[in-house]
């Protein structure tokens, strides 16, 4: 995680624009759930297609989670809602069971984490986005977000990633060092 970076709005939109439907759904989930990509992972089908619709929450395991302390629901951002709606119809016409893995690998079970790191490498090459931003920077761009949606605070951002500790919230905003740098110049 450390030097990772969080993605703009425009290399989003860049990044987006050269991944499949799967890998698609993937990186809009990852940015917009702010799950880690091993709970990503985790996720079958039937835990966010729910009577043939994408479900409106998607809620990750115990077992999956980092700690295993408790699982973690969140709401779906709407543009994950339609990344995940386009992929489970690819799903359900290649007669993928609800337990089968969400992000289906060409040989039957997930796609694994090194999987996911060499797609997203590849689109962010190919998008011309350079620098630190990895599997993790989708996590990353969701906590900047999150933090900057809730009005920069710490407690609500802390929430929103599913911390125990404070100290890992600020960890994930260590990027805003540049806002502190503008508020000392500005003082």
């Amino acid at each position: 995680m450390r030097g990772m970076r969080p993605l703009s709005d425009s290399e989003i939109v860049q990044v987006s624009a050269r991944l499949g439907v799967r890998d698609r759904a993937f990186f809009i989930l990852g940015i917009r759930a702010g799950f880690r990509v091993s709970e990503l992972l985790s996720l079958r089908v039937a835990d966010v297609l729910h009577g043939g619709e994408v479900a409106r929450f998607v809620g990750v395991q115990r077992r999956n989670m980092k700690g295993k302390s408790e699982g973690r629901t969140v709401p779906l951002h709407d543009e994950a809602r339609a990344a995940l709606s386009a992929w489970c119809a690819e799903l359900q016409g290649m007669g993928a069971a609800a337990e089968s893995p969400l992000f289906l690998s060409r040989e039957g079970g997930a796609i694994s984490r090194g999987q996911a790191w060499a797609i997203l490498t590849a689109a962010y090459r190919s998008a011309g986005v350079f620098g630190r931003v990895g599997v993790h920077g989708l996590r990353k761009t969701f906590a900047a977000r999150a933090y900057e949606n809730l009005g920069h605070d710490l407690i609500k951002t802390q929430r929103a990633l599913g911390h125990k500790a404070i100290t890992s919230t600020v960890a994930y905003l260590s990027f805003a060092e540049s806002d502190v740098d503008a508020a000392i110049l500005a003082a």
